[in-house]
């Protein structure tokens, strides 16, 4: 076997091939990119099919080999997802991966089944939200769960297979309904946030800014905010209610560009679009507010708390996952803008409150939140050592 150097390290010439399957680009860029980076430099091969968007000359510089899919995230035509299995199919035959990475609920249903009898040493399946599917109790909703729970069953349950999940309600949902084993279960709490760039920094001076950071989903709360706003700004109060964050036209949540230009033009919120140095926006808030429906465990709130914000967030899992109530946040009920009224005009009133929850944001983070825990859960997961 001949060896070469990789950063300093001895390794075998044949690498590990680690394949990603994933919804969409930007989604992995935002949420994995800094373990394939590590696994890289632990001498892996990293290969990524998903959906491309403008991101994948930007991935291939980084060394990562991209296998475009025409998945889409809310399609629905069965002509169209068979296609997608084919094609997933035909990369996993190209590229013959040592471990797979199924991130999103298409890649971890679709990945799973393609991969499910092929000869992979390990599957490692994230679990970063259920979706309405497991949310709405409507009809369709629990026709569709039915099936989900079906395929999610056949796709994940073998003895290769880890899934990792953000909270503990989403993984009691998948052991009590016998989608997996208990011990295919770990939890690990969200992404990861690095702590180098997401610093603790002293909160501005002037005005109150109460920060929006997501998609502009409806079911992240984007409506109550809004509602917050608008009666906050009839009483007087001098702060401002901003979102950061674009419309996501993908999503049948999204809220559109009429509905959004009507926010705007209130004058009860501004919108400050998205942004490419999060740590940068969020250095300009004073209080994040995220009022979503449920979560895998939100990437904004620990983001936040890194760079220690006070959050307000609802009392549904994942949102509760993210903070210690109380210390580095406050729980209201879901759906209410009146709560984040009341939570908004408590916080803004007690500075001290505030500011001391931020620090003991910053102190959550670095115990619970560090990327590089993160990243060496994963790495273990990856040599099937976990």
């Amino acid at each position: 076997m001949e060896y070469f150097n990789v950063s300093g390290l001895v390794r075998e010439a044949t690498l590990m091939k680690l394949l990603f399957i994933v919804n969409v680009d930007w989604f992995f860029i935002s949420h994995r990119l800094p373990i394939a980076l590590a696994a890289m430099e632990n001498g892996y091969e990293v290969h990524l099919t998903c959906g491309i968007t403008d991101r994948k000359s930007e991935l291939e510089k980084l060394g990562i080999i991209v296998h475009p899919l025409s998945i889409s995230r809310s399609g629905t035509s069965l002509l169209k997802e068979i296609k997608v299995l084919k094609e997933m199919n035909a990369v996993v035959k190209k590229v013959l991966p040592d471990v797979v990475h199924l991130v999103t609920i298409k890649a971890a249903i679709y990945g799973g089944l393609v991969t499910r009898f092929k000869n992979i040493k390990v599957r490692v399946v994230s679990i970063s939200g259920l979706g309405f599917v497991f949310i709405d109790e409507g009809i369709k909703a629990r026709i569709l769960r039915f099936l989900v729970t079906k395929l999610y069953r056949i796709a994940l349950k073998s003895s290769n297979t880890k899934v990792i999940f953000q909270n503990k309600n989403d993984k009691n949902i998948f052991v009590n309904n016998k989608i997996i084993r208990p011990n295919q279960s770990l939890i690990v709490r969200g992404s990861g946030v690095d702590l180098e760039t997401y610093k603790y920094l002293a909160e501005p001076s002037g005005e109150k800014i109460i920060m929006f950071l997501a998609r502009l989903l409806k079911d992240k709360g984007l409506v109550e905010f809004f509602e917050a706003a608008i009666t906050l700004k009839k009483s007087g109060f001098k702060g401002k209610f901003v979102l950061v964050g674009d419309i996501d036209l993908h999503n049948p949540n999204s809220i559109t560009q009429n509905e959004l230009t009507n926010y705007i033009d209130s004058g009860a919120v501004e919108h400050w679009g998205f942004s490419n140095n999060v740590a940068e926006i969020i250095s300009k808030a004073h209080i994040m507010v995220l009022p979503s429906y449920r979560e895998g465990l939100p990437k904004s709130l620990i983001e936040a708390a890194a760079c220690g914000r006070a959050v307000i967030t609802t009392d549904v899992p994942g949102c509760r996952d993210a903070i210690t109530p109380h210390k580095t946040g406050v729980l209201i009920p879901i759906k209410s803008s009146a709560a984040i009224v009341t939570a908004v005009l408590d916080l803004c009133e007690h500075e001290v409150k505030r500011k001391e929850m931020g620090k003991a944001g910053r102190a959550l983070a670095e115990s619970q939140f560090d990327i590089n825990d993160v990243i060496t859960t994963h790495l273990n997961l990856y040599k099937g050592v976990l």
